[in-house]
């Protein structure tokens, strides 16, 4: 057993690590991640204080699988890519997607998240963990260049501070030379309503930037085109969830402001 010792933005990992691993052990489950739940069962950690109910597991499901779509998307565009993971936690996407020998594929993040994969995964080819926070300068040198790099985000820019977030995107850009970028992307009204949500405040955590219209980051990042959003609401993955949950949706859905406060954004660079 790994006993966990997180705090602040390192311990919001648990949520979506728990949330994919118990939503793979559902019989109707959508993502299927085996090694996040046989990894599980080696975590030493009180999950039941984060309050991640069924809703919740299904939901960070639906958004891990529509990034994993889009992985999957430009692999098979660009089958010699690199595939950067900003703010990996213990994701195992590079497992769920089993990359050819061709792909270069890069984890990053805090010292002490890196060092805990260490201990819960096995080592992978072609997979490279970087130990650092992703506001401490060069790190992306590690970074190959000359092959298109998919730069994937999932559930990490909002902890970025406002003011350092176009700071590294830009160096990101510069550096990779071509590619895209792929990310959650939560409205300032949505990152002030998440701030309060059960989960991240027992983490204590503390969420910064949100995006309110997609030409923002493109002024903010020469280079940078916005290609397309996802929703992340399926009909399907909906009727899956309790009454009121599904009534909540409703009402959500029908409110457009409320409806853009959380979409999967993807750019386009070089």
């Amino acid at each position: 057993m790994e006993r966990i010792d997180l705090h602040g933005t390192p311990e919001t990992l648990l949520i979506t690590f728990y949330a994919k691993a118990k939503e793979s052990e559902l019989a109707d489950s959508l993502l299927h991640d085996h090694v996040a739940r046989r990894t599980l069962d080696r975590v030493d950690y009180d999950f039941a204080r984060l309050h991640i109910g069924r809703a919740g597991q299904i939901g960070v499901a639906l958004r891990a699988k529509l990034f994993d779509d889009w992985v999957r998307d430009f692999l098979a565009r660009h089958p010699a890519a690199v595939i950067l993971q900003l703010g990996c936690g213990l994701d195992s996407r590079v497992w769920r997607i089993d990359p050819p020998s061709t792909v270069q594929w890069f984890e990053v993040d805090f010292p002490e998240v890196i060092a805990l994969r260490e201990r819960l995964y096995p080592e992978r080819e072609n997979c490279h963990l970087v130990s650092s926070a992703l506001t401490e300068p060069d790190w992306w040198r590690v970074v190959p260049v000359g092959q298109p790099v998919l730069i994937v985000a999932e559930g990490v820019l909002p902890y970025v501070e406002s003011d350092a977030l176009p700071w590294l995107l830009r160096a990101l850009v510069a550096h990779c030379g071509s590619g895209e970028l792929i990310f959650d992307g939560y409205t300032r009204q949505g990152i002030r309503w998440m701030q309060y949500h059960p989960m991240i405040r027992k983490t204590g955590a503390i969420l910064h930037w949100g995006i309110d219209d997609n030409a923002e980051l493109e002024a903010q990042v020469p280079g940078l085109r916005f290609v397309d959003a996802v929703e992340p609401y399926d009909e399907a993955q909906i009727a899956r969830m309790s009454l009121g949950v599904r009534l909540l949706y409703r009402i959500t859905l029908a409110i457009p402001a409320l409806r853009r406060m959380g979409r999967l954004l993807r750019y386009r660079f070089g």
